[in-house]
C-alpha cells in the first residue's frame, strides 16, 4: 500500500507503541547482623522467613533463658509486611577461629577376631563315666543339622558310621572316650570344629574359624531319652565367645555447609537411635543403599534430633557414585564449594570444583574410583571394597571439629535494652567490619536498603562511618542508622544525628517493644528502631512504590509494636524532626505510626527526604542496568536510540505512578561531540522534577457573619 496520498482519499497508517518496557531487577533489603547459624561472613539472599529459619535458625539458649537475635526479628517483620528477597550476612566473634563440622563415611569388612569355644566334662554326664552304658549319646546341632555320637556295645561289633551319626565302643574310660571322639570329630566334621581337647575326660571345643559364625552349636550329653551337661546336671553346653570386628576405612567425608560447635553431634546414642546432643539445627548422615556391582548408592541428611523409627529426611541423594569419570560423580552431584573471606582484598575466595547443590552439606573429601567398570561391565576387584556400607558408620552419622560458639567466650551476652559499646548481643562493632567492607561492593551485592541492629551512632561510630562512606560510594541504597542505645534521652539522639550530614541514610528513633515471634507465650522485647523500619519499607513498596514516602497512618503504620519505649509530645517531635531525626509517634486510635521521612542531609533540597532518595535510587538502578547494555556498543545515532526507547517509556510510567512532576532525557549530538565520542565516552543528561510529600498542613477555619458571602 501506498505511504503517500498523491490523490485525495485515506491513509490508514499502523505506529506501533506497544513495545513492553523492559523493568527493572528486583533487588531488596539488606541486614547485618548475628544469627543462630548459617553462612558465617557469606552473604546470603532468603526469600521467605521460613527460609531464614532454615538457613540461619532463630532461637537459641543462654542460662537457661531462651533469645533471638535483632536480625531475626527484623527478617520476620521484613518478610511478614511483603518484602520479596533479604540480603543476610551473618557476622560472628573472632571469625577467624571458627571452623566447619565434618563426618567420615566409611566402608567396612568384617573380620573375626576371636573363635567359639565349648567345653564337656564327660564324667559329669549322667549318673555315670559316659560311655560306659549303651546308647548314650553326645549330641551337638549346628546350622540345622544334628551330629550324633552313640555309645554301642563291642561284643555285637561297632555299626557303621553313617554321618550324621557315629557309633564309639562302651565301657571306655571318660579319657580314652574323649580321645576316641576327638578322632572322630578331627576327621568327620573338622569343618565346624578344628580343636578338640581331649585330656582328663574334658572335650574342649575350637570353632573351626574366628568370629561369629559358630556362636549358638548346641552340645548335649547323656541317653537318648534323656540330655544333660555341666555341672547342675540341666543346661546345654553352647558354643560361644566367637567375636567380629569391623574395619572401617574412610571413603568419603562430608563438611558441614557452615561453621560452628552448632554443627556438632557427637556424643552418646540414647534409645531409638537418637542422638544425645542431636538438635533441629544440625544433621545426620545415613547410607541407605549401596550396590558393589554397579558402584553406586545412596545418602540421605537426617535432621539431627531425629530417631531410627522416625527419620525426618531433609535431602536425598540417590544413585550417587566415587566414579569422578561419570556424572553422579558424588562431589558434582552434591557440590564441593567453599568460601573463605579475604580481608586483605576485601572479597570472598571460593574454592571447590563443584557449586553446593546441598544445603546442608559439602563434600570434602572423596576416594575416587576411576572407571568402576571394566570393558565387559563389572565392577573392578580394587573398587569394590571403596563403596560406603549401607548404615551410618561408628558414629551414628554424626558430625564433629565444628569450632565457633554463638556464646562468644568471655562476653556477657548483653540482649536487647541492654546493648551497649562493649557487647551487643554478644559481639563488639570491629566484629562488622569485615562485612561492612565486603557490601560495598556493588557489582556482587545488589540491595536497596541496609540495615544494622544492634549498632547505634553513639557506641559504635566506626561502623556507622564505614557503613554511611560505603553507601554513598555505591549509590545504590539507603541506610537506616539507630542514633542511641535504649532509655536515651532526647538530647542524646538528636546529638548524633547533628553528627551526621547525607541523604543517604536516615535516623529513627526511640526504641520500641515488639512481640517477639519466635519466643514461647509471645515475649514482649525491646528492639531498635531499625529493626522494625524494614518491614515498613517493604510495606510502602508492597502497597505502592518506593518514592512513596515510607510514613503515616497509611504507609507507616507498625502494627506488630505493643509500645514506644517513651510517648512523644509533639514538642518532642519537633525538637526530633528539626535534627533529622524520624520520630515515631504513638496515637490512641491509630497505635505506634513511623512519624517523619527526613535523611540526614543538612540543606535544604528534594534529597532530604526518604521517598526523594528512594526514587533516585529506584531510577538510577534500572537506568544504569540500561545502560550497562551498551557498553562496548558502537557509540552511534542507533545506540543512543536504543538507550532513549528503553529509558523514556520508564520514566513515564513512572511520572503516571506519581513519582515524579516532569523528566527530560537527552541523548543526542548536542551532548555527543565528536570529541566526546574520540574520548570513548557515551553522555547522556537526565532531568528530574520529583514529586514532594505533603508533610505540613495548614487548614484555616475562618468564621463569617451571617449573610456574608463566601470568597470565591
Amino acid at each position: 500500500m501506498a505511504e503517500t496520498l498523491i490523490s485525495p482519499g485515506v491513509l490508514a497508517r499502523e505506529n506501533d507503541q506497544s513495545f513492553i518496557t523492559q523493568q527493572p531487577v528486583q533487588v531488596g533489603a539488606a541486614i547485618v547482623g548475628p544469627t543462630v547459624k548459617g553462612p558465617v561472613e557469606q552473604p546470603t539472599i532468603v526469600t521467605s522467613y521460613s527460609d531464614y529459619q532454615n538457613r540461619f535458625g532463630t532461637i537459641f539458649e543462654s542460662g537457661s533463658l531462651d533469645y533471638t537475635f535483632f536480625t531475626s526479628i527484623g527478617a520476620y517483620n521484613y518478610f511478614n509486611n511483603g518484602g520479596n528477597a533479604l540480603l543476610v550476612t551473618r557476622v560472628v566473634s573472632n571469625p577467624s577461629t571458627w571452623n566447619y563440622a565434618s563426618a567420615s563415611v566409611t566402608a567396612g569388612s568384617t573380620v573375626g577376631d576371636a573363635s567359639a569355644t565349648a567345653s564337656i566334662d564327660l564324667t559329669l554326664a549322667g549318673a555315670s563315666v559316659f560311655g560306659t552304658t549303651v546308647d548314650d549319646e553326645v549330641r551337638f546341632d549346628y546350622d540345622g543339622t544334628t551330629y550324633r555320637f552313640v555309645a554301642a556295645d563291642p561284643a555285637n561289633g561297632l555299626p557303621a558310621d553313617q554321618a550324621p551319626l557315629y557309633f564309639v565302643s562302651t565301657g571306655s574310660t571318660s579319657t580314652a572316650y574323649a580321645t576316641l571322639l576327638n578322632t572322630k570329630l578331627g576327621t568327620s566334621i573338622s569343618s565346624v570344629i578344628t580343636s578338640v581337647d581331649a585330656g582328663s575326660g574334658v572335650l574342649n571345643f575350637t570353632a573351626a574359624a574366628a568370629g561369629t559364625a559358630f556362636n549358638g552349636v548346641t552340645f548335649v550329653t547323656g541317653s537318648s531319652s534323656t540330655f544333660s551337661t555341666g555341672s547342675d546336671g540341666t543346661s546345654l553346653t553352647v558354643l560361644g565367645g566367637g567375636s567380629n570386628t569391623t574395619n572401617e576405612t574412610t571413603v568419603l567425608e562430608l563438611e558441614a555447609i557452615d561453621k560452628g560447635v552448632i554443627w556438632n553431634n557427637t556424643g552418646s546414642v540414647l534409645s531409638g537411635n537418637a542422638m544425645e546432643s542431636g538438635s533441629s539445627d544440625n544433621v545426620r548422615w545415613e547410607v541407605t543403599t549401596a550396590n558393589t556391582s554397579s558402584g553406586t548408592f545412596s545418602l540421605i541428611i537426617r535432621r539431627g534430633n531425629d530417631t531410627q523409627n522416625n527419620k525426618v529426611v531433609l535431602e536425598s541423594w540417590n544413585n550417587l557414585s566415587l566414579d569422578p569419570t561419570q556424572d553422579n560423580f558424588i562431589t558434582k552431584v552434591i557440590g564441593d564449594e567453599k568460601h573463605t573471606y579475604i580481608s586483605g582484598d576485601n572479597y570472598l575466595q571460593i574454592s571447590g570444583s563443584y557449586p553446593n547443590a546441598s544445603r546442608y552439606v559439602r563434600v570434602k573429601s572423596a576416594t575416587t574410583t576411576p572407571n568402576y567398570l571394566d570393558n565387559a561391565g563389572n565392577a573392578k576387584d580394587q573398587y569394590t571394597g571403596s563403596i560406603p556400607t549401607v548404615g551410618s558408620g561408628s558414629y551414628n552419622g554424626s558430625f564433629a571439629g565444628g569450632v565457633g560458639n554463638i556464646i562468644p567466650t568471655g562476653r556477657t551476652m548483653n540482649m536487647y535494652q541492654n546493648i551497649d559499646a562493649n557487647d551487643s548481643q554478644g559481639l563488639v562493632g570491629s566484629d562488622y567490619t569485615n562485612m561492612l567492607n565486603l557490601l560495598s561492593n556493588q557489582d556482587s551485592y545488589q540491595f536497596n536498603s541496609l540495615f544494622l541492629p544492634g549498632l547505634t551512632n553513639s557506641s559504635h561510630t566506626s561502623q556507622i562511618t564505614t557503613a554511611i562512606n560505603n553507601t554513598q560510594q555505591r549509590g545504590d541504597n539507603i541506610l537506616v542508622v539507630d542514633p542511641v542505645t535504649y532509655a536515651s534521652s532526647i538530647t542524646s539522639a538528636t546529638q548524633e544525628a547533628d553528627d551526621r550530614n547525607t541523604s543517604y541514610a536516615a535516623m529513627y528513633w526511640p526504641w520500641l517493644q515488639v512481640a517477639d515471634p519466635d519466643l514461647s507465650n509471645t515475649t514482649n522485647v525491646w528492639v531498635p528502631a531499625s529493626t522494625m523500619i524494614a518491614g515498613v519499607y517493604a510495606y510502602n513498596d508492597s502497597v505502592s512504590e518506593p518514592w512513596f514516602a515510607p510514613a503515616g497512618i497509611n504507609r507507616g503504620g507498625l502494627t506488630n509494636v505493643v509500645r514506644a519505649e517513651r510517648q512523644l509530645t509533639s514538642n518532642n517531635r519537633d525538637t526530633l524532626y528539626e535534627s533529622n531525626v524520624n520520630p515515631i509517634a504513638s496515637f490512641p486510635a491509630t497505635g505506634v505510626v513511623v512519624y517523619g521521612q527526613k535523611t540526614l542531609q543538612k540543606q535544604a533540597s528534594a534529597l532530604d527526604r526518604v521517598n526523594v532518595r528512594r526514587l533516585l535510587i529506584a531510577l538510577k538502578g534500572y537506568i544504569s542496568q540500561v545502560a550497562q547494555n551498551l557498553v562496548f556498543e558502537q557509540n552511534t545515532a542507533a545506540t543512543r536510540n536504543n538507550f532513549l526507547a528503553a529509558v523514556n517509556p520508564y520514566l513515564e510510567s513512572v511520572q503516571q505512578r506519581q513519582g515524579l512532576y516532569a523528566f527530560k532525557v537527552v541523548m543526542d549530538d548536542s551532548n555527543n561531540t565528536p570529541d566526546v565520542i574520540d574520548r570513548n565516552q557515551l553522555v547522556g543528561a537526565i532531568y528530574l522534577q520529583p514529586t514532594r510529600t505533603a508533610e505540613f498542613i495548614y487548614l484555616d477555619f475562618n468564621v463569617l457573619p451571617t449573610g456574608a458571602t463566601f470568597p470565591s
